[in-house]
C-alpha cells in the first residue's frame, strides 16, 4: 500500500470532494492532477468523486477510474440534484480530517493545496480560495457575479467574502456542523460563513475549463443567486416591508393633496394617465411583496415534507492494490 493510501478503517489527514455533472471529458485529467497533487502532500488522502446523475459516460469513466485507484471512492446520485446537494453527499461520504472542496472543470487548480494546508496549519478552520481573476468567463458572466456577490454581501445575514465559489478547504468539525445542518435548499459557502471559526483568505488566479461546457447558464446562475440570497439572509422581507410602507406614505400623500384640492382648489386631480400610472405602480409593488413571501413560504414547505436532500443510489470504492 502506497504511504498516501489511508487503509479502509483509517481517517485520512485530506478529502478531495468534487461533484461532477457530464464531465466525461475532464474526468481523465482532473483524476491524473488531484491524484498528483494529493501524491505531494506526504499525507494520506481520498478522492470523493460525485455523480450528480450525469446522462452520459461519467459514472463509466469513474468505475474504470476507481477500479486501478484505491484512493477514489465514486458517490453515485440516484438522480441529478444540482451542484450543491451534489456536494453536500460529498461532503456527508467524506471521512478526511480536512476536506477540499473543488470543481470538476478545473478552473480551480488542485495543486494549490499544498499551499492551502500550509495556511490552515496556522490555525484556522477554513481556507476560502478568492478569485483575483476569472479567466475564460465572458464579460457580461464576470459583471453579473460581481454583481451578485455585492449584492449577497448586503443582504447576508452573516459576511460572506467577495469573489468566492466553493473552491476551499473545510477542517473536519466545519464539514461535520454543515452536513448536521437539515436544510434542503443549501447555499454551503454562506453556510460555512454561518459557522464561523477562523476563516482565511488564499488569493489565486481562476483559470479557464479545461475541456466540455459550463454546467452554469444565465439561468441556473440566477437561480444559485436566489438560493443563495433566501436561505443567507431574512432582509428582503424586511426589504419588502420597507417598500410597502414607502408607497403607502406616497398614497397618503395624494389623499391629502386630492382632498387639499377638493376643499381649498375647487378641483379635484384630473387625468386617466395619472390613475394608471398609480395603480399599476402600486400592483407592481403588491406582486413584488408576494413573489419575495412566496419564496420564503415555498422553502417553508419543501423543508417541513421532510424529504432526504439527496438520494444516493451507490458508493463505490477504490479496489485496493494487491
Amino acid at each position: 500500500m502506497n504511504s498516501s493510501e489511508a487503509p479502509p478503517t483509517a481517517r485520512p489527514r485530506l478529502s478531495f470532494v468534487i461533484p461532477c455533472y457530464n464531465e466525461q471529458e475532464v474526468l481523465g485529467e482532473l483524476h491524473r492532477r488531484v491524484k498528483a497533487a494529493g501524491g505531494s502532500l506526504d499525507a494520506t488522502y481520498e478522492i470523493i468523486l460525485v455523480n450528480d446523475g450525469s446522462s452520459d459516460g461519467t459514472l463509466d469513466v469513474m468505475v474504470s477510474l476507481a477500479a486501478t485507484d484505491p484512493t477514489l471512492v465514486v458517490v453515485d446520485l440516484s438522480r441529478n440534484h444540482g451542484h450543491q446537494l451534489a456536494l453536500s453527499a460529498g461532503l456527508q461520504v467524506s471521512r478526511g480530517e480536512r476536506v477540499l472542496v473543488l470543481d470538476a472543470d478545473l478552473q480551480d487548480p488542485p495543486e494549490l493545496v499544498g499551499e492551502m494546508m500550509a495556511l490552515m496549519d496556522g490555525g484556522s478552520d477554513v481556507v476560502y480560495a478568492q478569485r483575483r481573476t476569472r479567466r475564460g468567463d465572458a464579460p457580461m458572466k464576470r459583471l453579473a457575479c460581481a454583481a451578485f456577490y455585492r449584492v449577497l454581501t448586503w443582504l447576508a445575514d452573516r459576511p460572506i467574502p467577495l469573489d468566492t465559489g466553493d473552491f476551499r478547504l473545510l477542517s473536519r468539525r466545519v464539514v461535520d456542523e454543515i452536513v448536521r445542518m437539515p436544510e434542503c435548499h443549501r447555499f454551503i459557502r454562506g453556510m460555512v460563513s454561518w459557522v464561523g471559526y477562523k476563516q482565511v483568505p488564499f488569493a489565486y488566479d481562476r483559470k479557464g475549463r479545461f475541456a466540455g461546457e459550463t454546467k452554469y447558464p444565465l439561468i441556473r446562475l440566477v437561480t444559485l443567486a436566489l438560493d443563495g440570497i433566501v436561505t443567507s439572509s431574512t432582509r428582503p422581507l424586511m426589504l419588502a416591508t420597507y417598500a410597502g410602507g414607502l408607497f403607502a406614505l406616497l398614497c397618503v400623500g395624494l389623499i391629502v393633496y386630492a382632498l387639499y384640492s377638493w376643499l381649498f382648489v375647487g378641483e379635484t386631480p384630473q387625468g386617466w394617465t395619472s390613475l394608471m400610472i398609480i395603480v399599476t405602480l402600486l400592483g407592481s409593488v403588491q406582486l413584488l411583496v408576494l413573489g419575495i413571501v412566496g419564496q420564503y413560504v415555498g422553502r417553508v414547505h419543501e423543508q417541513v415534507r421532510g424529504r432526504p436532500i439527496f438520494i444516493i443510489r451507490d458508493i463505490i470504492r477504490g479496489t485496493p492494490n494487491a
